[in-house]
């Protein structure tokens, strides 16, 4: 399981959130091989001066959330993804782009009405 939220000013994101959202998307999905029909994506698109930071206007935050498990190596990969793919892909420099990796233990979390740590899952978290 992962949960993202992209935080970014409305001014430059709010139109093109399908755009963000089929970005980070591919880069999860290739990375950390989640099937296509797992994408949990909230957008927090603030007004200007909401988001404070020495960076441009374009400046985007990507935290993820996601069960425990995952190597060094597949996070690794994923932060790399996103600045080799999803950066270009969106037109931003790598000081516009930051990414937050979240990890909670299953049993932290709530799905289709029981502890994710009683779920069997379609797809391996230890990749």
């Amino acid at each position: 399981m992962a949960q993202v939220k992209i935080y970014g000013n409305r001014s430059v994101w709010g139109e093109r959130r399908t755009e963000v959202s089929d970005a980070v998307h591919a880069a999860v999905v290739a990375s950390w091989q989640l099937p296509e029909d797992k994408r949990f994506h909230r957008f927090v698109l603030l007004d200007d001066g909401d988001l404070v930071a020495p960076r441009s206007p374009a400046y985007l935050v990507v935290e993820i959330l996601c069960f425990t498990g995952r190597t060094v190596a597949a996070k690794k990969a994923l932060v790399r993804a996103m600045y080799d793919d999803v950066a270009p892909a969106l037109g931003l420099d790598a000081d516009d782009l930051e990414i937050v990796i979240v990890e909670s233990p299953r049993e932290n979390w709530g799905i289709r009405g029981r502890s994710a740590d009683e779920l069997a899952l379609n797809y391996r978290v230890e990749v």
